[in-house]
């Protein structure tokens, strides 16, 4: 897949199943800054799930940071619009992925109303903004090739966030939530970091919000 000068590929961990598989489309962590889809650290993950009769999608994304002047991300301001335009994109990335993975679904003999999204560090703020995209009518699903109706069968974040104007707020209820963090996290917030009205809401925030509104989900809270 071409995105402005980028090829964006996607690497398929077939599981042996003779009927259509779950599939869980994985976005790796790196900052927005890097990060590789076939980091050898992610391998036995895959593998593992495969070896289970999971199939996995890792894929690549656009890591827009990379580019950014740091006299740029030194700035409020700047910061704020760079990590936004980061994670949008990194959204957008993995909607077309998904879309492809869809619409290919018989091809890779995967179910299409059982994609899972995994990310860790910025992949996990990717796949929960994903979602909480798609609760709020941010996205334009049908814009990727998606159905207007399609939603994930899950989200699974380890040490992941969300990015919000004011408190974040669900209009529709989103899919079960898996979620990971340590209470020590130096880079991704466990709690929120607010600057303004402007925040990133991090999983302890947000198992409180689920938690609230009874939507199904576990948080997983690493000490230290």
């Amino acid at each position: 897949n071409i995105a402005g000068s980028d090829t964006l590929r996607l690497d398929f961990y077939k599981a042996l199943t003779e009927t259509p598989a779950p599939v869980v489309v994985f976005d790796f962590g790196g900052g927005f800054k890097g990060g590789e889809r076939d980091n050898k650290e992610y391998i036995p993950m895959f593998e593992y799930l495969s070896d289970n009769g999971v199939s996995v999608a890792s894929i690549d994304y656009r890591t827009l940071l990379k580019s950014v002047p740091p006299q740029i991300l030194m700035s409020p301001d700047g910061f704020k619009a760079s990590l936004i335009a980061a994670i949008d994109t990194a959204v957008t990335d993995l909607l077309r992925a998904t879309s492809y993975i869809d619409a290919n679904s018989a091809k890779l003999n995967i179910d299409p109303k059982q994609i899972f999204t995994l990310g860790s560090s910025a992949g996990a703020i990717t796949v929960l903004q994903a979602e909480y995209d798609i609760c709020n009518s941010a996205v334009s699903l049908p814009s990727f090739g998606l159905p207007a109706e399609f939603n994930y069968a899950g989200v699974i974040s380890m040490a992941g966030a969300v990015y919000a104007e004011g408190f974040p707020h669900l209009d529709t209820v989103p899919c079960p939530i898996l979620l990971f963090h340590g209470d020590a996290d130096s880079v991704v917030p466990f709690d929120k970091a607010v600057l303004g009205d402007f925040g990133l809401w991090g999983s302890n925030t947000l198992a409180g919000i689920l938690s609230e509104k009874t939507i199904p989900h576990r948080f997983h809270r690493v000490n230290g």
